[in-house]
């Protein structure tokens, strides 16, 4: 059995009615990360100088040597740069992403993040990476950031954010923590529930694009012009989605060694600037969007077929082309994942196993067919689907010459194409079935076992639409 666990869905063009509150449009949600004094330096037991999201370009680090201009930058953000954000957004809440042993080193910083109400996460112990750790050495990291937040802070933070993550990392944190969200994902404009830890995890996505950090990358913004610019378009397409209907948050990242420069920070005040002259717009921490989301999406108990054992899928879906179990079985061997736990991703499945069967294989599909308003459906013989779509199509309550026309044309039309007339009664009346009926029967034998096919396939979509609103 092969199974791909990538969810490529999510929501799709159905996104949750979930509304802001006071209605509002749109969320925005502003990160600053606090790393300074938590980066790589030998001075705190790593092997080399940090590398990573500074003003210097295609910075390599140096083994076994502290990098002088590289912790002046860091030091640039925790002596000047946290101060000058800290002035723009000390009336708005604001999520900090903060590494354990940075805010261990950053008293004052601390003191003015809980005089503000800033919300104050965890960016993890170290701002590290994690990629080739150990499972067991990052469980460990953990644990310890979380002590070392909650002595620092004075209470665990309720959320969690790796960044340089690894494989292991939203799995272990949710094992770990009691988080009411980790938002290691960038795959979402709303957050999401997942299964980590060996529980409902509530996911909140953080952003690389509305993030400062692209001031420190190749390709990235080289002025302020560029930041604000990419802040008010964003700003403005999911605002026009929150008018139409579909509320969600705009998250912005910073750090305080990039944004804090005055160049950056006033193109972010020019942005700000923009966003509060707007009606309609809720500035929340990330603790505040994950608590409103639970209270109102808390997560379902749905159907998962990829997550099936192979007799209980074939028992749910083996009926679904009728009387032909062997397509589910077909089915259950694909690649499937959470992209295919819902009506359509099933149906896809399905379907493509039909359409790569052999002719006579599809050809004994149409023939375990039932006679639209034949012998079995008078016997009552059909199956609980084929009697529920006839009925709702009133051909269960048809009158003797309305029974009498319908037996000639099932009796015409299975003599000269070899299979009974298939149409998905759902999506029609007793008039437009006995339209189509003497349409077909004009048909070529190819081109009607194509039509007849598609409808196998239209039949079996409704279906699982059933099953799974059900």
């Amino acid at each position: 059995m092969t199974r791909y666990p990538r969810d490529m869905t999510g929501y799709g063009n159905q996104a949750p009615g979930v509304k802001w509150p006071n209605d509002a449009r749109i969320a925005i949600q502003i990160v600053l990360n606090y790393e300074e004094g938590g980066e790589n330096n030998i001075l705190h037991g790593d092997a080399a100088s940090e590398a990573f999201l500074s003003e210097i370009a295609g910075a390599a680090p140096w083994p076994g040597q502290r990098h002088w201009n590289m912790e002046s930058i860091y030091e640039y953000g925790s002596r000047a740069g946290f101060w000058r954000v800290h002035n723009l957004l000390r009336d708005i809440p604001v999520t900090v992403y903060g590494v354990a042993t940075a805010l261990a080193r950053a008293p004052q910083q601390v003191a003015a993040m809980q005089q503000a109400k800033w919300e104050i996460a965890s960016h993890g112990l170290k701002w590290v990476e994690h990629k080739d750790m150990p499972p067991e050495e990052e469980r460990d990291q953990i644990r310890e950031a979380i002590r070392l937040h909650t002595e620092v802070v004075g209470s665990p933070p309720r959320g969690w954010y790796t960044g340089r993550c690894s494989m292991n990392t939203v799995e272990l944190a949710a094992e770990e923590g009691d988080f009411a969200y980790i938002a290691d994902s960038y795959a979402d404009d709303l957050p999401y529930w997942i299964r980590a830890g060996g529980k409902d995890q509530l996911i909140v996505p953080y952003t690389m694009d509305c993030n400062d950090m692209r001031f420190a990358i190749q390709a990235g913004f080289t002025n302020g012009d560029q930041f604000e610019s990419y802040l008010k378009d964003s700003f403005d397409m999911l605002y026009a989605e929150g008018q139409a209907g579909a509320p969600k948050i705009l998250s912005i990242g910073l750090h305080c060694r990039l944004a804090g420069r005055p160049g950056r920070a006033m193109a972010l005040k020019r942005a700000l600037d923009h966003f509060k002259a707007h009606e309609g717009v809720w500035f929340a921490t990330r603790e505040q969007i994950a608590d409103h989301w639970r209270q109102h999406c808390p997560p379902r108990q749905t159907i998962r077929p990829s997550e099936m054992e192979r007799s209980d899928f074939v028992a749910a879906f083996g009926g679904v082309f009728e009387h032909s179990p062997w397509i589910a079985e077909g089915a259950f061997a694909l690649e499937l994942g959470p992209s295919h736990d819902n009506a359509a991703g099933v149906h896809n499945a399905l379907a493509r196993v039909f359409r790569s069967a052999s002719q006579e294989q599809r050809l004994g599909v149409l023939t375990a067919h039932p006679d639209l308003a034949g012998k079995l459906a008078a016997a009552g013989r059909l199956t609980a689907e084929s009697t529920a779509e006839q009925a709702g199509a009133g051909l269960d309550m048809l009158t003797d010459d309305e029974r009498a026309t319908f037996t000639r044309l099932n009796e015409t039309y299975t003599e000269k194409f070899g299979f009974p007339f298939i149409i998905a009664v759902k999506d029609n009346t007793k008039a437009s079935i006995l339209d189509a009926f003497h349409r077909r029967i004009a048909n070529d034998r190819d081109t009607e076992f194509a039509a007849a096919c598609r409808q196998v396939e239209r039949i079996a979509e409704l279906r699982l639409q059933d099953k799974f609103a059900t």
